[in-house]
């Protein structure tokens, strides 16, 4: 019998094994894919920060793709836009990223198995086929559509987000030199032109210099809410690629729905804890889970230790973190119906800049200062129309702060806080 079961060994079930086991905890991790391809298999950016908090060794050498490289925030497809420096993120390789926590998980000592499909969970038992594992914990971290140990719903088509990531030879470096330079960029920089097919959806794209023996490359990240009536990220991207001869032919990366919305309001129950987007770990804002999902597994890791059970994690988590992500919630779900214009519109009022933008990169709450603030209110009372639809969105936002620091311990008295929740950021 193992300390700690868990389903899906990509980023946020691999590091959960890894530091149950550092922690003396007998583990075990399970994922239906082989191994090697278990988790995200593209790039994606990570705070730095989230490494250290998270007790896990920075990216470096093949894994890292960028540091803290100039962000263009583009309104649609310009000219207006915002240029983000000292945000601090790291594009990070998904592939190396997971290759490197599975391996310090079996060096802790868990045992890591590969095509393992949970087949049935009585509470006590995992059935993977002919097999059975038994264990006190059960974490799953098999991701939106995995094993679903607490019987988690289906995530509403309004809020999954299509997204694909790409890294494309370049067949013309000359033309893709030419185009940065029409953009006002530079090679190595992001330009992430924003709303282009409805208020939540992107094309980013990063001409990447030769790395690690590796020619020249493009990096393009797209996604989009289909349910509303968009093309997919998919999509977006290949149309981009399309118009843009001097993009070749595709390296490696991969597409897949990503769960927004805020976390899941019970993320443990007796003996089971739910992580990264099997719990809707997600920072919604831009869609990322990987840094929620690393601080989620230190925290589980460090309270199981502690002999607390999963439960004693789940009010830890949501007092710490769901009220951010709550409150990056109610805006997304705001950005979600402006169009370009609209957006173009928080931009000279003042609100979407430099210091707040970055914020989000970080999955940070914007601590803007007085003078900020005062510039703020001045660009809304020049558009009343905005500020009437942006303040019940900020007061929500507030309220997400308070409602989740008072998250219950008491399992009876969830149930009346996810009413109060619903009612008050839903």
């Amino acid at each position: 019998m193992y300390d700690v079961a868990i389903v899906g060994a990509g980023t946020a079930g691999a590091a959960a094994a890894a530091l149950c086991a550092e922690r003396g905890l007998s583990t075990i991790c399970v994922d239906r894919r082989p191994l090697h391809e278990a988790g995200a298999r593209w790039i994606n950016g990570v705070p730095s920060a989230c490494f250290a908090a998270a007790g896990i060794e920075l990216p470096a050498d093949h894994e890292l793709h960028a540091v803290d490289h100039v962000f263009h925030l583009v309104v649609g497809w310009g000219p207006r836009r915002l240029s983000l420096r000292g945000h601090g993120l790291l594009d990070v390789d998904m592939r190396g990223l997971v290759e490197r926590l599975q391996a310090r998980a079996r060096r802790a000592g868990a045992e890591l198995r590969g095509e393992a499909t949970v087949t049935g969970f009585d509470g006590h038992r995992l059935s993977l086929g002919a097999n059975a594992i038994e264990a006190r914990w059960f974490v799953d971290a098999s991701g939106l559509a995995g094993a679903r140990l607490l019987r988690q719903g289906p995530v509403a088509r309004h809020d999954l987000c299509a997204a694909a990531q790409w890294v494309h030879e370049l067949a013309d470096p000359a033309g893709a030199q030419a185009w940065l330079e029409r953009q006002g960029a530079r090679e190595g920089e992001t330009l992430c032109f924003t709303s282009v097919a409805g208020g939540y959806s992107i094309v980013s794209v990063r001409v990447e210099p030769p790395l690690d023996g590796e020619p020249a490359a493009v990096s393009l990240l797209t996604g989009s809410i289909p349910a509303q009536g968009h093309p997919s990220g998919q999509q977006l991207l290949d149309d981009f690629v399309e118009t843009h001869p001097w993009i070749g032919a595709r390296r490696s990366g991969g597409a897949r729905a990503v769960p927004l919305g805020r976390p899941h309001d019970v993320l443990a129950e007796g003996n089971v804890a739910l992580l990264g987007d099997a719990a809707g770990q997600v920072f919604s804002a831009h869609g990322s889970g990987i840094a929620a999902g690393l601080l989620a597994a230190r925290l589980l890791a460090d309270t199981l230790a502690e002999g607390r059970g999963p439960e004693a994690y789940g009010v830890r988590w949501q007092r710490r973190h769901g009220g951010t992500f709550a409150a990056y919630d109610v805006f997304r779900r705001f950005s979600q119906g402006l169009g370009i214009e609209e957006v173009a519109g928080l931009l000279e009022a003042g609100v979407l800049e430099a210091s707040s933008s970055i914020a989000a990169l970080r999955q940070e709450l914007p601590r803007p200062s007085l003078r900020q603030l005062a510039t703020q209110i001045r660009g809304l009372l020049r558009s009343p129309g905005l500020a009437r639809r942006l303040a019940p969105v900020l007061a929500r936002m507030v309220a997400a702060q308070a409602l989740y620091r008072s998250y219950p311990a008491d399992p009876t008295q969830r149930a009346r806080w996810s009413t109060w929740a619903a009612r008050l950021l839903d």
